[in-house]
């Protein structure tokens, strides 16, 4: 027969991402950042972003933005009356949106998920 495991005793209920990541479900989606315009965000290429549609974005906020047709994952910086997508990598520039610009906020990034092993350019001697 033997003694039941001590461990049981330390058993919790599995985790559930949806839960854990997603407040809103109806208006959340996933979307995969590739580049690395924000890796000074922790947000490395193939990164995968839980976005907020619901969440009306900020100054400061890091959003999924449509710009001319293109995806783009930046920081929201509002000042007086202008608006910048900056990016969390010196080797971009900002992007001012103008009127002359198709450009629209597609969502607030809640949470960040990626993979250790798939981020580049770290070295260890």
């Amino acid at each position: 027969m033997g003694f039941p495991s001590p461990a049981r005793d330390y058993l919790e209920e599995r985790i559930d991402l949806n839960k854990l990541l997603i407040k809103n479900p109806l208006s959340t989606f996933y979307f995969w950042c590739q580049g690395n315009s924000m890796v000074n965000a922790y947000i490395p290429d193939k990164t995968l972003l839980v976005v907020d549609r619901s969440i009306e974005a900020q100054n400061g906020d890091i959003v999924v933005a449509a710009v001319n047709g293109e995806f783009i994952v930046r920081y929201l910086k509002k000042k007086e009356r202008k608006c910048w997508l900056v990016p969390a990598n010196n080797k971009y520039k900002d992007i001012e949106i103008t009127a002359e610009m198709k450009a629209e906020i597609w969502g607030v990034v809640t949470s960040i998920i990626s993979n250790p092993k798939e981020i580049k350019n770290v070295r260890f001697s």
